[in-house]
């Protein structure tokens, strides 16, 4: 029967994640939570009373690299992982309880993935779009590096699940204030886009040796504006195909959340390079210019010996 370590990473939020814990109840046998910088509001005693463990960690201001720490820290292989602003749908929950009671999923499944509803402050407002958040994999079986928007990377295969994963925080989850307005999404941007400066390798890593980027961060640092202008445009097409196909409607200001979010990344990355391009150039300048005055020097003190 497989063991589940629940992780979860949080900056404060302290109302959030008692809502997860007591919904989430049964469904796990080790809890981890990873704080994201110093914890002001007093989590660890909530995750202590739940019988969890609690990990202060340096602020980093994104999940990705406490992440990397996390599965480190789990008891289990089997790592259920959620939000702070997340918690199992009673399907979800009654099923996580059988599959902790069931025998070990064959080795070639590497994990689960679910549905994971939008929500706009308010209520849900999609059925069965978007799909595909991993939330329940094996350890051993994927691999990763953190940077932001970058999900654990399978050795076998992830199996889709009719499960809805409630992902309810209190403002609304997509939509272009969130890419446009929101702080947080710029100050994300930037962490991505001079983390692409490196290899994935510079970043904290579980099971990930490859110092090569995988393609579609590849794609970003070698044609960033062509990708950003492709993702804007094929994107937010693939996007509208699969609100259709799952609910039979189109929700346009979700379908461009995306899209538009990974293009400003291809932009600001473009930005950044270009630069770092700037500064090489300048000092390469100022060394060959250094170079031909010693060399001037030289050539004057040849002269007057």
């Amino acid at each position: 029967m497989p063991a589940l370590s629940l992780i979860v990473c949080v900056h404060l939020q302290r109302d959030l994640l008692e809502r997860l814990i007591q919904k989430s109840q049964d469904c796990w046998d080790d809890l981890a939570v990873v704080h994201d910088g110093p914890d002001e509001a007093g989590i660890r005693t909530i995750v202590e009373a739940a019988g969890g463990r609690f990990f202060e960690r340096p602020r980093e201001s994104q999940v990705e690299p406490l992440l990397a720490f996390a599965f480190g820290q789990t008891l289990h292989d089997w790592i259920l992982r959620f939000d702070s602003d997340e918690f199992p749908s009673d399907e979800m929950r009654n099923w996580l309880k059988e599959f902790r009671r069931a025998s070990e999923p064959p080795s070639e499944i590497s994990g689960y993935t679910c549905i994971w509803p939008a929500w706009d402050g308010h209520k849900r407002i999609t059925k069965k779009w978007p799909a595909g958040r991993n939330f329940l994999f094996h350890k051993q079986r994927v691999r990763f590096f953190a940077i932001g928007e970058q999900s654990v990377i399978p050795d076998g295969i992830f199996k889709a699940l009719d499960l809805v994963l409630e992902h309810q925080p209190k403002r609304k989850t997509l939509g272009l204030s969130n890419v446009l307005f929101r702080k947080n999404a710029y100050q994300w941007r930037a962490f991505i886009a001079q983390s692409l400066i490196g290899k994935p390798t510079d970043l904290p890593c579980w099971r990930w040796t490859d110092p090569q980027w995988p393609t579609g961060w590849e794609q970003i640092r070698q044609q960033p504006l062509q990708t950003a202008a492709r993702r804007l445009v094929m994107g937010t097409l693939r996007t509208l195909r699969d609100q259709w196909r799952a609910d039979k409607r189109i929700y346009l200001e979700a379908s461009l959340n995306g899209p538009i979010y990974h293009a400003l990344i291809c932009f600001k990355y473009w930005q950044i390079s270009r630069k770092q391009l700037l500064t090489k150039l300048k000092v390469a300048f100022v060394i060959l210019w250094g170079c031909l005055l010693l060399g001037f020097a030289i050539w004057m003190l040849v002269r007057l010996m």
